[in-house]
């Protein structure tokens, strides 16, 4: 059998590149290396790209020792057609060009989530997994999912937004009060991880929750607090099908922030799989996650996040199009759950953007 080439992208410039060196370290160490010819790009945090020699262990791409390997050869992701696939540099022999089957794009956050990485592919005729274009590109910007998702009636918090250009913060707070109500949340509209992201008490503190979001981009969304279990969904298939988990996970901080280091760093975070839910509201949560999907026109995968509600209704609080992808990050462990191996995930994510297209 003729193993398709798969390039598993990573790094990246983003607030999130660490956790995409994690991601793509795990694919690597677990693709199905019978069926699959995995190439590995690495981008750095400046932007260049690179093809890590054949043989690099994923490691050193999860510890970020890669850049300094001997191997390494510039690469371009070719936009031309005919090229499918890289162009690399070879110092001694120039330019030579090496096609790519579909790329797999471990990519985090802005650049990689966002539909910049997914235009490219586009242009260039290469599958992808994960979502397209226009969904990558309303899921990171979550005043227009909000939007969305509101007007196709599937239940949110209530939101405002802020412009840097017509930053006035007094105004704000006072229509917070009045709208919104305090505490509120404090959120870039397009990063992901949770950064920079705060709790606001009240008026006092709502000027530096603004400066940090603002670090992020021009847009900040400000929602209010919502008191319900965190739940998560998996989610993953096509226009032409989509299955959730059989189960939801519930995520409880330990601190009073589910922020990237509670994410990713410091363990301060309980796992329950299943969430603690009564059926009812477990079933209606994973409809209500088909519906979303559908609504953003996903496909491939995602990770839909909800808060459960005491009275047993529910509020979706964002949608990821492409979630941590570890073997120990929540989609995988849903999926998984749900009687699927890591190894087959894989395999099944990469076939379903085959199919696509």
């Amino acid at each position: 059998m003729t193993r398709s080439t798969v390039a598993v992208l990573f790094g990246g410039v983003s607030s999130e590149h660490e956790v995409s060196r994690l991601t793509a370290a795990s694919v690597l160490e677990n693709i199905d290396r019978e069926r699959w010819d995995p190439l590995a790009i690495g981008i750095t945090r400046e932007g260049r790209w690179f093809l890590c020699p054949e043989g690099l262990s994923p490691a050193s791409v999860a510890d970020g020792s890669w850049e300094q390997d001997p191997g390494l050869r510039p690469a371009i992701l070719s936009p031309d057609r005919e090229h499918h696939g890289l162009w690399l540099f070879d110092g001694r022999a120039g330019w030579w060009r090496t096609r790519i089957d579909v790329i797999f794009p471990a990519l985090h956050g802005k650049n990689g989530e966002d539909g910049a990485i997914q235009g490219l592919a586009q242009l260039a005729g290469i599958p992808l997994v994960g979502c397209g274009v226009a969904a990558s590109a309303l899921c990171m910007d979550k005043d227009l999912t909000k939007t969305l998702l509101t007007a196709r009636g599937i239940p949110n918090a209530r939101w405002l937004t802020a412009t840097r250009e017509a930053r006035d913060d007094e105004a704000l707070a006072g229509t917070i009060g009045k709208e919104l109500g305090w505490p509120v949340f404090v959120k870039p509209a397009s990063d992901g991880s949770s950064v920079g992201v705060s709790r606001v008490q009240g008026p006092k503190d709502l000027s530096a929750a603004l400066d940090t979001a603002f670090q992020s981009g021009r847009k900040v969304l400000i929602e209010e607090a919502v008191t319900g279990a965190e739940v998560e969904c998996a989610v993953m298939g096509n226009h032409t099908g989509v299955e959730t988990s059989s189960v939801l996970g519930e995520i409880v901080p330990k601190r009073a922030l589910y922020d990237y280091e509670g994410k990713y760093l410091d363990g301060s975070t309980d796992l329950y799989l299943p969430a603690r839910l009564p059926r009812e509201q477990s079933e209606a949560i994973k409809q209500a996650a088909i519906a979303a999907y559908r609504a953003l026109e996903c496909t491939g995968l995602a990770r839909v996040d909800f808060f459960a509600l005491a009275d047993g209704s529910y509020c979706l609080n964002e949608v990821n199009t492409l979630p941590g992808f570890t073997s120990i990050s929540m989609w995988p462990k849903l999926m998984m759950a749900s009687g699927m191996t890591y190894p087959e995930l894989i395999t099944r994510l990469i076939t379903l953007a085959l199919e696509e297209g």
